[in-house]
């Protein structure tokens, strides 16, 4: 997963350098900038669906290679690891080199990935596999929202950017889970096809217009880091914890969603275990959309809630062993995601200085993917001694716990100081 709230990261760095925003308006605004704002739209998705398309097939993993709910909560946080490491060294490279570029970076170490997948050559290659899907993520992240954001028409918001990352994430499982379920060869015709995805994607980047136009020698490469003010903190540390916790939602339904399906509700059918994951990736960029509407104070606590109110719901699947409950929990935990993500983007970026607002927002994205990592971990190592119902009740627990308290937090300052 990449992060999201896209048009509020454009305050943290130039959308382009040496002059390049002129260039690239003229091109969105001319006869074929619809298309080629579609084209990057379209790159986006295709490489962000590539790092969920394992989602529904982990179970089947597990039956091939024969380990459990632990080693596949462990295989699923490498990607979280590539990702960090890729925010932290490269996340500012598009801006120096170029977006096609890094573009085509990201593309082929997404292909790389699923090239790991399709030569089942058993944990080595799936932790390799995932580790350059988090490198591919994190370069994307970077580099298609900006290209997307700076192709977009005159008038546009950017949110096709938004709409293309959580978009893609969401059509991976649901890709890969009607294959997998209802085509030859479960484990082989997925990557097949995103490679051919991956293939088109790089020939409309050839295409692509290049945004970022230097007119002055580029300064070296180096990492980005990450830093957060002490003016910042007090907003810094409750904003954290909503998109640690919002992450971590996100995680279990990327990770381990597929084997609360099969155990403890029953349901086998791999495509509806797409589907389930699709539709909490799809309520994200509601919930981001409707934070744009919506004082950052008040987003905020109310994103919490939705977090809240997801994991009850999920919580009670698990113990009355229904799917609408799962599904319903996925649309309200999503939701809420969305709208806590772009809230805290906001009101960070907003309350961090201009010269170290980049930084700033650098660490909240490494406390997310810490979020979409860490707890899924948790869940199975829980569930070697407690199973996967009762991990998945604990997780419920504490993410709720978790969510109030930031909530809570939130609400009694949220008239407290700027970016509220």
């Amino acid at each position: 997963m990449s992060p999201a709230g896209d048009e509020d990261r454009r305050s943290a760095s130039p959308r382009v350098t040496g002059g390049g925003d002129g260039a690239a308006r003229e091109r969105a605004d001319g006869p074929r900038g619809v298309l080629w704002y579609a084209a990057a739209a379209f790159v986006f998705a295709v490489g962000m669906a590539g790092t969920t398309l394992p989602t529904p097939l982990y179970g089947l993993y597990r039956q091939e290679l024969g380990f459990g709910e632990l080693m596949v909560t462990i295989v699923f946080a490498v990607y979280a690891v590539g990702v960090i490491v890729a925010l932290l060294v490269a996340g500012d490279f598009s801006d120096k080199l170029g977006r096609r570029p890094v573009l085509f970076a990201a593309l082929g170490l997404s292909a790389a990935s699923a090239g790991c997948f399709l030569l089942e050559g058993g944990l080595p290659f799936l932790f390799a596999g995932r580790l350059l899907s988090g490198f591919s993520a994190g370069l994307f992240s970077g580099a298609a929202t900006a290209a997307v954001l700076e192709l977009a028409p005159a008038g546009s918001k950017g949110f096709a950017a938004t709409a293309a990352n959580m978009g893609g994430l969401g059509c991976g499982p649901l890709l890969a889970g009607i294959l997998a379920e209802y085509a030859p060869e479960p484990l082989t015709l997925p990557y097949v096809t995103h490679l051919a995805l991956l293939a088109c994607g790089f020939v409309l980047t050839l295409a692509m217009p290049e945004t970022v136009r230097r007119h002055r020698p580029r300064g070296p490469l180096r990492p980005q880091g990450m830093e957060v003010p002490p003016q910042t903190r007090q907003v810094f540390v409750p904003a954290g914890l909503a998109c640690f916790t919002g992450f971590a939602i996100l995680g279990l339904f990327t990770a381990v969603s597929p084997g609360f399906m099969a155990d403890t509700l029953h349901i086998g059918n791999l495509a509806a275990s797409g589907a389930v994951a699709f539709s909490v990736f799809c309520a994200s960029p509601v919930g981001q959309a409707a934070a744009g509407r919506i004082p950052g104070g008040i987003a905020l606590p109310l994103g919490c809630l939705g977090l809240v109110l997801g994991m009850v719901q999920v919580g009670l699947s698990l113990l009355l062993e229904s799917l609408p409950l799962l599904v319903t929990g996925a649309v309200t935990g999503g939701l809420g995601q969305g709208l806590a993500f772009r809230a805290a983007l906001t009101v960070v970026s907003a309350r961090a200085p201009a010269e170290h607002r980049g930084g700033t927002i650098s660490a909240l994205f490494v406390v997310a993917y810490l979020g979409i990592s860490a707890p899924v971990v948790g869940v199975g190592a829980l569930s070697t001694g407690l199973g996967l119902r009762g991990a998945g009740l604990v997780f419920s627990v504490c993410v709720v716990l978790l969510a109030l308290g930031a909530g809570a937090h939130l609400w009694r300052t949220r008239h407290a100081g700027p970016g509220d």
